[in-house]
């Protein structure tokens, strides 16, 4: 994937960095695996405000997902590669031998025609999904599941991806895409590979609308506010603010919000990176 750069023929353009989509085969999405999503506008059933900062946006269909990859010892050929604008990363369009159509989260390096398999069987190829205890250690990896069989839940954004360091016992041990060091049961599946559009990061708006047209709603800084309304608003002049703050007064540098009794502590082996 590139990133293409525009002649600043508008003042948007001169700083404008876009995805040539050059990976993208096709632009008609599987309609079978679509459905309908109701903008929220960060609003809960209640129609209280939860999220701040959310709403408008283009209207989009949600692509149906497979996380869970349980389609084991069934080859599968990939006919498409496709955008979805409900994730930073590609999906791919998977026809299985008998028949079935589902949308994966495709990898760097997927390409149209090629075969993919779940299961034990399957080879530590770019875009097959192994337990981790089949996976040969080194091995970059992505699509994560937490428990077995509960799907995918680590490492599904754009560029991300985790590595496969150890195993021990009944555990595998990864490097998470924080730097954190973790164990997960063997038997959890994951994909081979790294999530395709790894440039993502690199994309440049260039104007305000464009984040507009992705629901983005502009965010006002604390010390722009009232004390009324921040911990971090007010003064006379303009005041720094002082100590970084949430809205509700939580510390926002080096103050640790996990639960110190968390049950899942005992995995994590090394905290991520700072």
């Amino acid at each position: 994937m590139a990133l293409k750069k525009y002649r600043p023929l508008t003042p948007s353009q001169r700083f404008k960095l876009s995805p040539t989509f050059e990976e993208i085969t096709t632009s008609k999405p599987e309609k079978s695996l679509m459905t309908s999503t109701k903008s929220t506008g960060g609003r809960n059933n209640t129609g209280k405000m939860t999220i701040r900062n959310v709403g408008g946006g283009h209207k989009k269909q949600f692509r149906i997902i497979d996380f869970k990859r349980d389609k084991f010892d069934i080859p599968g050929t990939v006919k498409s590669i496709e955008y979805d604008p409900n994730r930073t990363a590609r999906i791919a369009l998977v026809v299985y031998a008998d028949g079935e159509k589902r949308y994966i989260i495709a990898p760097n390096g997927l390409k149209v025609g090629k075969k993919i398999l779940s299961g034990k069987t399957a080879t530590p190829d770019v875009g097959n999904a192994m337990p981790l205890s089949e996976v040969p250690l080194g091995t970059v990896i992505h699509n994560i599941e937490l428990r077995p069989g509960q799907g995918a839940k680590m490492a599904r954004s754009a560029g991300s991806y985790a590595q496969l360091t150890a195993r021990e016992g009944k555990y595998a041990v990864l490097r998470m895409p924080s730097g954190e060091l973790r164990m997960i049961l063997i038997n959890c599946l994951a994909v081979i590979g790294s999530v395709s559009n790894s440039e993502h990061n690199l994309e440049d708006h260039g104007k305000a609308g464009r984040r507009r047209w992705l629901g983005r709603r502009p965010r006002v800084r604390g010390v722009a506010m009232n004390p009324v309304d921040h911990p971090m608003g007010g003064g006379e002049g303009r005041a720094s603010g002082g100590h970084p703050r949430s809205r509700k007064g939580i510390p926002a540098k080096g103050y640790k919000t996990r639960y110190p009794k968390k049950a899942s502590n005992k995995h994590i082996i090394e905290r991520r990176k700072k």
